[in-house]
């Protein structure tokens, strides 16, 4: 599944996956210094349960590693991931 990088202003950010104009799932963040702030993550109502939430979050945290970035989740969801995963360790503020 390809997440395109949206500019979304003032400092923030989101991975997106649209399918016809659509958004079928997102993950959005404002940026501080070093720092990804993740707001939120979003998936449309009949693709969750697929494993497409965690794409998201995957996504940003390849994104932080390219970009020597940490990532502190807001988001309950990547919080959630993040306290169940140790696979994240290297990008956790």
């Amino acid at each position: 599944m390809d997440f395109k990088l949206i500019e979304l202003g003032q400092e923030e950010f989101a991975f997106r996956n649209e399918e016809n104009g659509t958004v079928i799932g997102e993950i959005t963040w404002t940026q501080l210094a070093d720092v990804m702030l993740v707001e939120h993550t979003y998936v449309k109502e009949e693709m969750r349960r697929q494993g497409l939430a965690r794409k998201l979050v995957d996504r940003a945290a390849q994104y932080a590693r390219e970009n020597d970035y940490k990532i502190e989740p807001v988001c309950a969801y990547v919080a959630s991931v993040f306290d169940d995963s140790n696979e994240y360790e290297d990008v956790k503020v």
